[in-house]
């Protein structure tokens, strides 16, 4: 058969089809979250993510070496308080769980790039991401806690801050109050597209932030719409946001192209909980492959716009890519 276009040409050999791949997969672009908690010696697996635990201070580095040994060089902290109450106070709190984790990080393992994850969630004794008013959040009460709460991480060793409530207004808010402290150099992260999905039961169990009522889709995004994600992304980005994130990753990729072809800013997205618990429990159950679906996920974020890909699985895919299973 005389054929000219023989696309299959370029697949002849691994070596020409690494050559032509049109999505590359890089460490330095993955971010790994890490649940930080009050106690000593503590190392405790969450039961709806097997082989992920929440730390104590002194049990950290191990990870965070763990994690630079691999080539992970970013991690993000999420807070895990001994204490809540109806404002979160320990949010901001210049001993808080998560200002103490930065202090020690920085120098136990200066290489590593620390970023916040800066809400409420987690400290509030309802398990709103703000002040409540009535049964709802106060969104504008709610900025001046968020603002304190970037401004003490950030203080605390905090490289970068990722406000994930979903308030309107909280990235202007957060970059007045960094650049009138002299932060003017600190990058904001927003969780800009963040979706009221069911992928995220598991962080919920891991952080302990459930709601006590309610749901949050007062704030969080009906994932039925599209161009309000457009415009969540472009308002972060008019008020200061250096990167913009979407959440979940893996059922969001169309938006993750479209964003990443509307702003000019890196895009970030979140493969989260929910992701990692599934392909945890299809795996142990001999259903698929833990290491080819991992990689795949990645790949297919990557090739929607990621730029950042923040994940449970950030070291064994940075090993994959080190054994060129992914790259």
């Amino acid at each position: 058969m005389e054929l000219t276009i023989r696309p299959r040409r370029l697949r002849s050999s691994e070596t020409l089809r690494k050559m032509v791949r049109e999505t590359r997969v890089d460490k330095s672009s993955l971010v790994y979250p890490m649940f930080v908690a009050e106690g000593e010696n503590v190392k405790e697996e969450i039961p709806s993510m097997p082989g992920q635990y929440r730390y104590s201070i002194d049990r950290m580095e191990e990870k965070l070496e763990e994690l630079m040994d691999a080539g992970v060089n970013s991690v993000m902290f999420f807070g895990i308080p001994d204490r809540k109450d109806e404002l979160g106070s320990m949010a901001y709190a210049l001993d808080g769980i998560v200002q103490k984790a930065f202090q020690r990080a920085k120098r136990q393992v200066p290489g590593m790039y620390l970023i916040g994850d800066v809400c409420m969630c987690e400290y509030t004794s309802h398990g709103h991401c703000g002040v409540l008013k009535g049964d709802d959040v106060d969104n504008d009460k709610t900025l001046e806690l968020l603002a304190k709460t970037a401004l003490s991480q950030v203080q605390a060793g905090a490289d970068m801050v990722a406000p994930s409530d979903m308030m309107d207004g909280r990235v202007g808010s957060i970059r007045r109050i960094l650049d009138a402290n002299g932060f003017v150099h600190t990058p904001i992260m927003a969780y800009s597209v963040k979706f009221a999905s069911a992928f995220y039961g598991p962080f919920r169990d891991a952080a302990d932030s459930a709601p006590a009522f309610g749901d949050r889709k007062t704030y969080q995004m009906d994932f039925h719409n599209r161009r309000e994600a457009l415009r969540e992304a472009a308002l972060d980005v008019k008020e200061g946001a250096d990167i913009v994130m979407v959440k979940p990753a893996m059922a969001y990729g169309d938006l993750i192209r479209e964003i990443k072809d509307s702003v000019h800013v890196p895009v970030a997205s979140y493969s989260v909980s929910g992701e990692y618990a599934m392909v945890k429990a299809a795996a142990e159950r001999g259903w698929l492959s833990e290491e080819r679906i991992i990689c795949e996920m990645a790949a297919c974020a990557f090739r929607a716009g990621t730029d950042i890909y923040i994940t449970y699985f950030a070291k064994e895919l940075a090993e994959c890519m080190e054994r060129g299973l992914i790259g």
